[in-house]
């Protein structure tokens, strides 16, 4: 009998939504490619396997090959079909370890390191990056949580050290052409009272984010998809507190004035935080989360973030 999933009810439907951004369903068995070269289909028992004539179709037993399926929802263990994310990803790491050292200690044993890819603006960010670790990529359900079931989570990081979750090809810094024109939605929680939680807030933003659930225009209806706004998502520990953060590629004008394009933009973004504060942390909407060392869910442009808050200006929900 099928084991039955032992995922949390939140973590499992943000999954099974990753597996809806998917690009294919691979609920079908693929025919051997020999044999329907030569005009014949093979089948698991050798004795029932015929030649067919010309024209004529094998018939096909659906229900045989459903039940041969099996997923990591169904069989975590023994599983037999993958199911591909809308985006590929790369985690990043880096803590006080990884500063200045070639072989540094990784949050996962036993996973190579590999380069940090010369994307457009890699070599403006590069003295930065040399200390941020590329880990791993994946780009199906199931791997996604190999990474997570073989990784430390941000309760048990030292101080001062970071996860960043982001879509292949984008390194996590604002000098990429992904994020250059973009900002962050963030929040700080205290530490001593957040430290139970942290855990299952990471889980979920990475969930949202790989299940493309942050950007409201992607699941839409409409019959062209635009490009997703959510660039990547990152976790840092500090001595005193935890922040989560959401990287779009575009933020609103922070100029006062705004055309359609940018009323509309604005509104996604809001929508975004808004998801993020209710859907994945679990707040209510009303919720006012400011105080000793927490922020409200807050977006600044990384543009306004340069500018060190002299004259920035936050959208918060």
């Amino acid at each position: 009998m099928a084991s039955v999933s032992t995922l949390p009810a939140p973590a499992l439907a943000a999954s099974r939504a990753a597996l809806n951004a998917a690009f294919a369903d691979q609920q079908s068995a693929e025919p051997d490619a020999d044999a329907s070269a030569n005009g014949t289909e093979t089948n698991s028992n050798a004795e029932s396997a015929e030649v067919l004539e010309p024209g004529e179709i094998q018939e096909v037993d659906m229900q045989a090959q459903a039940e041969g399926i099996r997923t990591v929802f169904s069989d975590p263990t023994n599983f037999n079909v993958k199911h591909p994310l809308y985006s590929a990803w790369t985690l990043w790491f880096d803590s006080p370890a990884t500063k200045g050292r070639n072989l540094p200690q990784t949050p996962i044993s036993g996973f190579p390191q590999t380069p940090v890819p010369q994307t457009p603006g890699a070599s403006v960010a590069l003295g930065w990056m040399e200390d941020i670790k590329r880990v791993i990529s994946f780009d199906s359900v199931e791997e996604f949580w190999g990474l997570y079931n073989n990784i430390i989570p941000p309760s048990q990081l030292p101080q001062k050290a970071n996860y960043y979750l982001f879509k292949e090809g984008i390194i996590p810094a604002w000098e990429d052409e992904a994020n250059k024109n973009g900002g962050k939605w963030s929040i700080q929680l205290p530490k001593d009272k957040n430290r139970p939680n942290i855990d299952k807030m990471w889980l979920y933003t990475m969930l949202a984010a790989i299940g493309e659930t942050f950007d409201p225009y992607l699941t839409s209806g409409e019959e062209i998809s635009p490009q997703s706004l959510i660039t990547g998502v990152i976790v840092s520990t500090r001595p005193q507190f935890y922040r989560l953060s959401i990287w779009t590629r575009l933020a609103p004008s922070s100029t006062g004035t705004e055309d359609e394009q940018d009323r509309k933009l604005r509104e996604r973004v809001e929508t975004i935080g808004k998801h993020f504060k209710t859907s994945v942390l679990g707040y209510s909407d009303a919720h006012k989360l400011a105080g000793p060392l927490a922020t409200e869910v807050e977006f600044l442009s990384h543009k306004d973030s340069e500018k060190k808050g002299k004259s920035a200006k936050k959208i918060i929900v």
